[in-house]
């Protein structure tokens, strides 16, 4: 199996006669944090949700943490693994309005791992006071600003401790002065060393955070690389157009 986190080649993803992605290679490495943009439609939520196996493949290779889910049919133990080992933050925080924070957060743990209700509850302890959000612990979804739900949403992700965390536009749902927490906990997080594979429209996060930046158009990687270089002189007409229409400068 390959050494890399995730690693995919010639993937393809249709939906009846539309190609969504058309036959794209890459890899994610252990460590490494990969921002993945692109415009609206070009493929970048669809690449996520493969990665754990929400959408299946077309055709193509696609392993994640050693497990093929190439394979047309992947055990139930092999897809409960992936699960466990590749936790998603998606961009409507997904809480359970009736739980309190520490309910949300430990209801996987208890459920999929099988902890101890003391356990659980001392790891949800633990990721919560990680997002700075400790004293929220028997709040209710309902009683959180946008940019405090999507913290727990996090804290949720990594009560499961992860291997890989992916992240479909989290910040895309947040009034603009809440986006910063979000993302300081995401920087937090890309230095402690978790493998992160983010769509966004953060550029400046990109910049800074990410390891690498991935440019998708319409199904295929057109430009990958540092994200500097990617970013500060990209070389393709799309991404030149894309960061303009993004940032409104001209690249």
């Amino acid at each position: 199996m390959t050494e890399a986190a995730i690693y995919f080649a010639n993937l393809q993803k249709n939906y009846d006669n539309l190609s969504v992605l058309q036959g794209i290679n890459g890899q994610i490495q252990r460590g490494e944090v990969v921002a993945i943009i692109g415009s609206s439609g070009c493929g970048k939520s669809t690449l996520l949700r493969c990665f754990n196996r929400l959408e299946t493949i077309s055709g193509g290779q696609l392993v994640v943490n050693n497990i093929d889910l190439s394979l047309p049919n992947l055990s139930a133990q092999s897809l409960q693994q992936l699960r466990a080992q590749v936790g998603m933050v998606f961009q409507q925080f997904n809480l359970y309005p009736h739980m309190t924070v520490l309910e949300n957060l430990t209801l996987s743990p208890r459920k999929v791992l099988r902890l101890p209700v003391a356990e659980a509850q001392e790891r949800g302890r633990f990721y919560l006071a990680k997002v700075g959000l400790a004293e929220k612990e028997t709040a209710y979804p309902d009683q959180l600003s946008g940019g405090q739900k999507q913290r727990v949403a996090i804290a949720r992700s990594l009560c499961m401790q992860p291997q890989i965390l992916l992240f479909d536009e989290p910040t895309s749902a947040l009034d603009p002065e809440l986006v910063g927490e979000v993302l300081h906990v995401m920087r937090t997080l890309a230095e402690d060393g978790m493998t992160m594979a983010v769509v966004t429209h953060e550029m400046q996060f990109a910049r800074d955070v990410a390891s690498r930046v991935m440019f998708l158009n319409q199904g295929v990687v057109e430009e990958t690389g540092d994200p500097r270089d990617v970013l500060q002189h990209p070389q393709s007409e799309r991404l030149q157009a894309f960061l303009s229409r993004i940032t409104g400068l001209t690249v």
